[in-house]
């Protein structure tokens, strides 16, 4: 993004921490902040037909305070920068940490379900703060010759906090005798879920007071010797400090803030390279990745699996998505970035057709099949785990490199906004779809899933090996 070519040398590119393991906590406390995003968005799995019943909603009205969390994502997400280069990013953490606490009580003991959406939104709109600003601190603190692998933290937090969620979520339903409206410490079983994030919030608001602020943000206010001491901290004593100091000076004299005009052109309002990145956004999530985490337990009642039952299958997806993620990591960097794509397509195609075929067959006493009900399962666990080890990375590995350098902030920001309106119509139009015919729902994710290959072949180029100014 930036020519730091006069800067004097400071050895940052091949610096080493004189305390990696110092450099691991700092990068390991800020991504607490993406397992939240991960434990929030699917913890509302466990709640769902809980939420129905008590407050005797339809599915329409049911989707739109599931999704509505989502609204306050896309404002958190918008906003975080913002407030991060105004007061700081620990300060806009410790905001986000505060932020899912009180979400977490408000959804545990609401009054109403317009008071659920409305703590929804709030925890909604810490998640899209969380998943701002932990990339940008972490990429900001750590050392060159560690950034990448540091930078996937967030990723893998992300992962874990949906399988913790799934776990908690079938741990409780199992001390609430398989019942979601079963009484555990004077509440329901569903509030509880929804209420333990209180506790992965408050460690993540305590360990913000336990790790430096970013030397990017020091150095912009003016306070540059604090900065020298963390960067002395961070990337070793062997680095010229007031050269590394310059160097971030320098890159942020130089930078240019892309502005929304900057995006227009061509034929069709945008120019050809934003669109290619809002169609990535946008097949990422109408392939329905986001009906597996926030519906799976529901799914899988609807075809007669037992609660219990339903919430464990939940958790083993969850685990899947894990492994998936790792898989990922470890090939990104060799396969590239659109053989992955192409090979994750043409997994989750097969996963999907699986299910929507299962799906069809008519329940004999509330249940699916036997052998349907089979397939139907271990498919479900192929689609997670083919986008895991592809969409699932490589859309946010590709979205922060294909764009040219003048324009990729902006750019970026409106493929991440595409993203979240996406993720918003699948989330909302499930319930009602899954009721008109569950089968043809699946038959529509799997187009989706299809049609996103000769879009990779034809639109997306390879960005493996290129430094970001090649992209122009």
């Amino acid at each position: 993004m930036t020519s730091t070519a006069q800067a004097p040398k400071s050895g940052a590119g091949t610096a080493h921490p004189d305390h990696l393991g110092h450099v691991i906590f700092i990068a390991a406390a800020a991504a607490m902040g993406g397992f939240l995003f991960g434990y929030d968005s699917s913890v509302i799995n466990g709640a769902v037909e809980a939420i129905r019943d008590r407050y005797d909603v339809g599915s329409a009205a049911l989707a739109q305070v599931i999704a509505i969390a989502l609204i306050g994502c896309a404002i958190g997400a918008a906003t975080a920068g913002r407030i991060a280069d105004r007061i700081g990013r620990i300060r806009c953490m410790q905001i986000a940490a505060v932020l899912f606490t009180i979400s977490a009580v408000g959804s545990a003991v609401p009054f109403a379900l317009w008071d659920l959406a409305f703590w929804r939104v709030v925890g909604g709109f810490a998640i899209g703060m969380a998943s701002v600003i932990g990339p940008a601190y972490i990429a900001e603190v750590a050392p060159p010759a560690y950034r990448g692998r540091l930078g996937s933290f967030q990723q893998a937090a992300i992962v874990i906090g949906i399988a913790v969620s799934q776990l908690v979520n079938w741990g409780l339903l199992n001390a609430a005798d398989g019942d979601q409206r079963g009484k555990l410490m004077g509440l329901e079983a569903w509030q509880v879920m929804l209420g333990v994030m209180v506790v992965p919030a408050v460690l993540y608001g305590l360990l913000s007071f336990a790790i430096p602020e970013s030397p990017r943000f020091l150095i912009s206010v003016g306070k540059h010797e604090r900065a020298r001491q963390i960067l002395a901290e961070v990337e070793g004593k062997d680095v010229d400090l007031d050269a590394r100091v310059a160097e971030i000076e320098g890159a942020m004299k130089s930078e240019h803030k892309s502005g929304f005009k900057d995006l227009l052109g061509g034929s069709f309002f945008f120019k050809p390279i934003v669109w290619v990145g809002i169609g990535l956004s946008v097949f990422q999530q109408f392939v329905g990745i986001n009906v597996a985490f926030y519906y799976s337990s529901t799914l899988w009642q609807s075809v007669g699996v037992d609660p219990t039952d339903s919430f464990f299958y939940s958790f083993t997806t969850s685990i899947i998505n894990i492994v998936g993620t790792v898989i990922a990591m470890i090939f990104v960097d060799r396969v590239g970035r659109k053989p992955l794509a192409i090979i994750g397509s043409i997994g989750m195609v097969v996963g999907l057709a699986l299910e929507a075929w299962a799906f069809s067959y008519h329940l004999v006493d509330g249940k699916l099949p036997a052998a349907q009900g089979w397939i139907a399962l271990i498919a479900a666990h192929i689609f997670v785990l083919f986008f895991a080890l592809s969409w699932g990375v490589v859309v946010w590995v590709m979205l922060g490199e294909m764009f040219p350098n003048r324009i990729r902030a902006a750019a970026l920001g409106v493929a991440a906004a595409a993203q979240w309106i996406a993720n918003w119509a699948i989330t909302a139009s499930f319930p009602s779809l899954a009721d008109w015919n569950l089968s043809v729902t699946y038959v529509i994710y799997t187009a989706f899933a299809a049609l996103s290959i000769p879009f990779v072949l034809k639109f997306v180029t390879e960005t493996k090996g290129k430094s970001l100014e090649e992209m122009g």
